[in-house]
């Protein structure tokens, strides 16, 4: 999916409360931050201005806006083009990672949360906000169907992955989450928490 195409579909939940739903979650990150699948930077402007961020994505596409709109945030944010699945950071380099809307395109997101652990100090934390498989086992299965298709219009995105558990099978503990619902059928359930490393 391109930049355009992706800022004109995301458009349609920003005003229906995900931008809200982002600047509560970015509340609470502080410090050096990584920020994984930037996309074209709709968090950016929710930064605090004390904020120090280096943002990842590897869709060059996705970069040039991203790039755009963090020349106008209040925060001192970087993008690189890189994967989340390898990191070149050191471990224990940021106190705190972000991710929205990621893990759903990340091919192995496994090794994506494994280098979120490496990188993160301690006491650090990891935010994300992510679309996930319904707990409704009819939707679930209509998640499964799509799956192939959806993939192919939206950037790979895999709409029927349990990414919570995904989270907490991958050594982290999970202190906080909300469950919320918004967008289309198949991709409504939603989670946004903090988790930490063990």
């Amino acid at each position: 999916m391109n930049a355009r195409c992706y800022d004109f579909v995301l458009n349609h939940l920003e005003r229906r409360g995900m931008t809200e739903r982002r600047g509560g979650l970015l509340q609470d990150a502080t410090g050096d931050i990584l920020e994984i699948g930037a996309g074209t930077g709709l968090n950016f402007p929710l930064y605090a201005a004390d904020c120090k961020v280096a943002a990842i994505e590897p869709d060059p596409s996705m970069i040039r806006r991203a790039r755009e709109r963090a020349a106008k945030a209040n925060a001192t944010i970087q993008v690189f083009q890189l994967d989340g699945q390898q990191l070149p950071f050191e471990d224990h380099s940021f106190d705190c990672v972000v991710g929205t809307l990621v893990m759903c395109t990340i091919p192995a997101p496994e090794k994506a949360l494994a280098e979120i652990r490496r990188v993160l100090r301690s006491g650090g934390k990891y935010l994300f906000l992510e679309h996930v498989r319904a707990d409704a086992p009819r939707l679930a299965r209509w998640q499964n169907r799509l799956e192939k298709p959806w993939g192919l219009v939206a950037g790979g995105c895999h709409p029927n992955r349990d990414t919570l558990k995904t989270i907490t099978g991958s050594g982290f503990n999970v202190t906080s989450v909300e469950k919320f619902e918004l967008g289309l059928p198949w991709t409504k359930p939603h989670v946004a928490g903090v988790a930490v490393p063990p």
